[in-house]
């Protein structure tokens, strides 16, 4: 009984992760590949993130959803779970690459295919 609870619980949970809401086009600079010390954020543009970090004794690896942004901050999680980014520097450029703080972290973009994003 247990796990016919279990199968409900996760029929009705795994349509909800497939509503991601994609990013604004006003948003379009945060696509990329982020990293920096320790923290790697890497947002597609579907709404689909993955997120790593370093911390002496806590290791994180998620992929999450985006669920959406609050001023230059953006939530992910899925189902009922969230989380807030804190973006106290929005992406921009920096000597010709683009730099973004989250979470306290400066985060410099890597990947070539969004270097144009946001222009």
């Amino acid at each position: 009984m247990h796990m016919l609870r279990a199968a409900v619980l996760a029929a009705c949970l795994l349509p909800l992760a497939a509503f991601a809401d994609p990013v604004p086009a006003d948003r379009q600079a945060y696509v990329g590949d982020w990293q920096g010390k320790d923290m790697r954020i890497q947002m597609a543009k579907d709404g689909k993130i993955k997120y790593k970090r370093d911390r002496p004794g806590k290791k994180l690896d998620l992929s999450l959803d985006l669920q959406g942004f609050d001023g230059d901050n953006f939530d992910v999680g899925f189902a009922l779970v969230r989380s807030t980014f804190v973006v106290s520097k929005p992406p921009h450029r920096e000597g010709g690459k683009w730099k973004m703080t989250v979470d306290g972290v400066e985060l410099t973009r890597v990947d070539a295919a969004a270097s144009g994003a946001g222009q």
